[in-house]
């Protein structure tokens, strides 16, 4: 298991903004985090990626236990954090935010022909189709900007990969574009750590699923002891939808 936490809480203050979850990530694997708004998720993750320390519970990497004091300590750990806004430039090219903050150097200058090949070849080996890789990323789709980030990840060395609902904002068409480098990161290795509140999505790329309700953990599943039907009645509260579809329900 490359990734693990035991019982790990955070307060923020008064605020009990999670309690007592356990899970773990292990290579070739994904797990998915679901939850409602509020319920946990993004805690979680900033917990996992650096941006906040636990107050209770363990955080382990390869076994042993850590403690990350800022997001570049859990990235030279493996632990790659790709978040909604995915930290791109709109009007620069493909190639420029794929090396964002790391550009390749020739003595003191950019080496720009290796970060153009570079960029293209890593790229063709997720399996993603950019036509040009010296078009503004504003002009990709958000399906194929999230691909281009997922790919920018596992080039850099990580081994954990962490997804805050990368499907949110998106389609149906690119859902599944985004859903299928996922499993394509997972394929080489990776572990990779889904965030989402939609368990459609979750479900055909999940092997293990962990849900979260205000701060609390309801448990967590493999594949083959849940279905999808579950998952969405235990985020949801399965009584509360039953209610509503009485309510709901013409006389």
């Amino acid at each position: 298991m490359i990734l693990e936490t035991r019982g790990i809480g955070k307060t923020f203050g008064s605020v009990l903004a999670l309690r007592d979850v356990s899970m773990g990530v292990t290579a070739g694997q994904v797990t998915c985090v679901l939850g409602d708004n509020g319920a946990g998720k993004s805690t979680l993750i900033k917990i996992l990626s650096g941006v906040h320390r636990h107050d209770a519970g363990m955080l382990l990497v390869d076994g042993a236990e850590v403690g990350f004091a800022s997001p570049r300590e859990a990235l030279d750990r493996g632990i790659a954090t790709v978040y909604q806004d995915l930290a791109m430039i709109p009007l620069m090219s493909v190639w420029r935010n794929f090396f964002l903050g790391s550009e390749p150097r020739r003595g003191l200058a950019f080496d720009v022909a290796k970060a153009r090949r570079v960029a293209r070849e890593e790229l063709r080996a997720m399996g993603i189709d950019i036509r040009d890789v010296d078009q503004p990323v504003g002009t990709l789709s958000g399906g194929e900007r999230q691909s281009v980030a997922i790919a920018r990840a596992v080039y850099f060395g990580a081994r954990v990969l962490i997804l805050d609902e990368p499907t949110s904002a998106l389609g149906v068409k690119q859902a599944g574009v985004v859903l299928r480098y996922i499993a394509r990161a997972r394929d080489r290795g990776l572990g990779v750590v889904f965030i989402t509140h939609n368990p459609h999505h979750a479900y055909p790329v999940g092997d293990r699923f962990l849900l979260l309700n205000r701060g609390t953990s309801l448990g967590e599943y493999a594949k083959g002891e849940i279905t999808t039907q579950e998952l969405t009645a235990l985020m949801s509260g399965g009584a509360e939808l039953e209610e509503l579809a009485h309510e709901l329900e013409r006389e």
